[in-house]
């Protein structure tokens, strides 16, 4: 067969994981470590998620070997070193994450080093706990590698748990989650299941935001963020990454930047840069928007106080030029070339 009769063949692959969902599921953690034969179980969490890490440490009992309370963004190489040596005297056979991408992100880096087996329990919208990528930082840069091995064997969504975020989280995460969506649908890999996952995760996500953002008491709704936020993350599992995730990694990792809030920021220039040459995605994403995705977007991002843009997330403006030359000379598929003076002026745009 000629080359050319294979060109345009595409690869879908589904990773093995188990997901309970629902109000209360966070109770069924213990037993999911023990199905799992676990005995000794490192706890992963931030401070931010420091109530429902006490609630399962609690649960534990005598199984809790150990907690680790300092999972950092970007996940730096040094917090893993210091967190493998904490597992590695007490003992642990299993780690289970309590929090955000942060803490989702050490474990999957624990896993990775040790071959423990993890439990994931989301508290934000990041989506990353249900995807083979994991993001390292070590001396600046951010490095992401894909491996089916640093997948959570099981993933516990419980909607009680965001009931506490704040708007900005809430806004920024489920915006974070929306770009794993938007992204999946210019990807050159895109199949008809990343399309049906990526259009429902990105119909949910923007139905239900402003939603939740008007009532954030109201359980039903976080439920639905929760559940659009899962589809998402399949969507980044399934499909390669673009300009959106090259400059949030290289912003993020050059400056240490808040993940979620970046993400929120990046996604409506990168959209109004590449739907003119994405015309697929921009009608999967019309219905849920009025027919204008780049302004919905920007308006979600924009609302109640927003971050202002790169500059008052710390971002100093001579540094624009070296990512942008960066991104340019190695960058992820996309559908609009992204060169280095185009990108320059996105990012002015965004500062």
């Amino acid at each position: 067969m000629s080359e050319s009769g294979t060109a345009r063949v595409r690869v879908h692959e589904t990773f093995p994981s188990r997901v309970l969902s629902g109000p209360g599921a966070r109770h069924r953690v213990p037993a999911e470590a023990e199905r799992l034969g676990a005995r000794r179980v490192l706890l992963v969490a931030a401070p931010s998620a420091a109530g429902a890490a006490d609630e399962l440490a609690r649960a534990f009992g005598p199984r809790l070997a150990a907690r680790f309370g300092r999972p950092a963004v970007h996940t730096p190489v040094a917090v893993t070193d210091e967190a493998a040596r904490s597992a590695g005297a007490a003992g642990a056979d299993c780690v289970v994450a309590v929090g955000g991408g942060s803490a989702v992100g050490l474990a999957k880096a624990l896993s990775a080093r040790t071959g423990m087996p993890q439990i994931a329990v989301p508290t934000t919208y990041a989506g990353s706990e249900v995807t083979p990528v994991l993001g390292e930082t070590e001396n600046g840069v951010k490095t992401t590698r894909r491996d089916p091995a640093v997948v959570p064997g099981t993933v516990v969504y419980d909607p009680e748990l965001t009931l506490g975020m704040p708007a900005e989280l809430t806004r920024a995460s489920a915006l974070n989650a929306l770009a794993h969506a938007v992204e999946a649908l210019w990807a050159p890999d895109a199949t008809a299941v990343s399309d049906a996952l990526a259009t429902e995760a990105a119909g949910g996500l923007l139905t239900a935001l402003p939603e939740v953002l008007a009532a954030p008491g109201e359980l039903a709704g976080r439920e639905r963020l929760q559940e659009a936020a899962w589809l998402a993350g399949l969507c980044l599992a399934q499909t390669r990454m673009g300009l959106h995730h090259q400059l949030a990694h290289v912003l993020g990792g050059s400056f240490g930047l808040p993940h979620a809030r970046l993400h929120a920021l990046l996604l409506p220039h990168v959209m109004a840069f590449n739907l003119p040459s994405a015309p697929r995605a921009a009608a999967r994403l019309g219905p849920a928007t009025g027919g204008d995705p780049v302004a919905a977007v920007r308006r979600l991002a924009e609302r109640d106080g927003g971050p202002d843009g790169l500059g008052a997330l710390g971002v100093p403006r001579d540094g624009l030029g070296a990512v942008a030359e960066r991104v340019a000379a190695r960058p992820y598929p996309n559908p609009r070339a992204p060169e280095a003076a185009v990108l320059r002026a996105l990012l002015e745009a965004a500062w």
